[in-house]
């Protein structure tokens, strides 16, 4: 066993202070995403926002990863990641100052380009600070402070919207990022840049309208259906992009997306599963949070508490996750926490009804949880882990890009699965969280969408769980 060195120490001690300003940055993007999630039908009836507009307040364009990723190995991580503080704080201030719901969804969007500024390069400044055998260690802590924003989060918007205000929800935000951005400034090392580089102006325009024209169709989906022909004309808008993207990304000297770096299979199948994996839990506390308000008929604060377990189970994992990971493979974490996300909402999909005693309802969302953590710690270390160190920016921006893309799917798909078997007349009443007024047939109809939204994300579950365990590194 090699002997530790006062260089290591000092390394070491650097590292988990990059740690702990990097996990101030996730808790701000995780308590502002969890608090709306319950706080949703408070906005929707202060603003009384029809399904479309309800949908895109939640849906936030995360086309700029990718950008990002990109802009901040050529202009410097740090500063990049520091100036993503400053725009998502200067935008949560003005989204609490929104005079219609419409300049709500455009602060909204401001947000997400902060958002993009900061995921694009927190993980890879941990990759970057941590010795690679302490990494593990270094990811389970800084996902678990997620558990720490989704555990704030839910208890916190669903007392706020019932106390202070729906404003409160982004004004929060608005201390914790100028405190992120003053601590960030502070301890963060300047870190090397990577030569100057002709930007890809044409990849990038062509990603943005991709995911742009996914997610227009997407959220057109949840409020008119598969026929309209605004979803018809997104999706189509899709599918043809995507071709030209990688036409231009073999021609570019220096593609924003480099997909030679992706043709071997760990990356491919360890990147799938982690868009499986975000895709199936990432609208579980909104459809829960729904769930105990529009059929239950719970206040925003009592539905808050009852979402509690999903960030419990991740808030235990992670750390301990992290922990093993020194002992096993992230390989392995990742398939057994991709296996408890998908029996966690198996169970969920069965439980699916009125009368289902809380605790398997809650014993469900705690079995998901600790599988989100566990999948998200081994998952993230077997893929930073596996990269050049010149090519970190750029793929950590589509890593988590995919991740968040599964996140819009995800909300957009749910809520879109969740409200068909309500009718279009009633989808406002869903949002809206007042359901449970009605009559108990429209209850009832309700009920079927769950399960049907639950099955949906369960089977994608499991393939994220195969995806997993094909993700095994090349035998050498």
């Amino acid at each position: 066993m090699a002997a530790v060195t006062p260089q290591d120490d000092t390394r070491l001690s650097y590292a988990w202070r990059v740690c702990a300003v990097t996990s101030l940055g996730i808790v701000l993007i995780g308590v502002a995403g969890s608090t709306l999630n319950v706080a949703l039908p408070t906005v929707v009836r202060h603003f009384g926002a029809n399904a479309l507009e309800s949908t895109w307040i939640l849906l936030v364009n995360t086309a700029s990863l990718v950008f990002f990723g990109r802009v901040a190995d050529l202009l410097g991580r740090r500063e990049v990641y520091l100036t993503g503080f400053a725009l998502f704080t200067l935008a949560s201030l003005l989204a609490g100052l929104s005079p219609d719901v419409w300049f709500l969804i455009g602060t909204r969007a401001l947000q997400a380009i902060g958002a993009a500024m900061i995921l694009a390069n927190g993980t890879v400044i941990i990759t970057d600070a941590f010795p690679p055998d302490r990494l593990s260690q270094g990811m389970g802590v800084y996902i678990g402070t997620l558990s720490v924003a989704q555990l704030a989060g839910p208890t916190l918007g669903g007392l706020i919207a019932e106390t202070a205000g729906w404003q409160w929800i982004f004004w929060l935000n608005v201390p914790a990022g100028l405190i992120a951005l003053g601590v960030g400034a502070g301890l963060l090392r300047k870190m090397p840049r990577r030569p100057k580089a002709p930007v890809d102006a044409l990849g990038n325009v062509l990603v943005f309208a991709a995911l742009s024209a996914l997610l227009l169709a997407l959220s057109e989906a949840g409020s008119s259906g598969l026929s309209s022909p605004v979803f018809l004309i997104g999706a189509g808008l899709f599918v043809l992009l995507v071709p030209l993207i990688v036409w231009t990304g073999r021609r570019s000297p220096s593609p924003v997306l480099d997909l030679r770096l992706f043709g071997g299979r760990l990356l491919t199948c360890a990147n799938l599963a982690s868009f499986c994996n975000a895709l199936a839990r990432s609208a579980l506390i909104l459809v829960v949070a729904l769930y105990f308000q529009a059929a239950k008929g719970l206040d925003a604060f009592a539905a808050g508490l009852s979402v509690l377990p999903v960030p419990v189970g991740i808030g235990l994992a992670s750390p301990v996750v992290g922990m093993l990971g020194r002992r096993v493979s992230p390989y392995a974490l990742s398939i057994v926490g991709a296996a408890m996300s998908a029996a966690g909402l198996g169970v969920l999909a069965l439980a699916a009804d009125p009368a289902t005693p809380y605790w398997v309802i809650g014993g469900g969302l705690f079995v998901a949880g600790c599988g989100s953590g566990t999948f998200l710690t081994g998952n993230t270390t077997q893929v930073m882990r596996a990269l050049p160190a010149d090519s970190l920016g750029v793929v950590n921006g589509f890593r988590v890009m995919v991740m968040n893309v599964g996140i819009v799917i995800s909300v957009g798909l749910s809520l879109s699965v969740l409200t068909a078997s309500v009718g279009p007349a009633l989808r406002a009443q869903v949002y809206a969280g007042t359901l449970s007024t009605l009559s108990p047939v429209a209850v009832g109809q309700l009920m079927e969408g769950f399960q049907r939204a639950y099955g949906v994300l369960f089977a994608v579950a499991l393939t994220g769980t195969v995806l997993a365990a094909l993700a095994r590194s090349p035998r050498r």
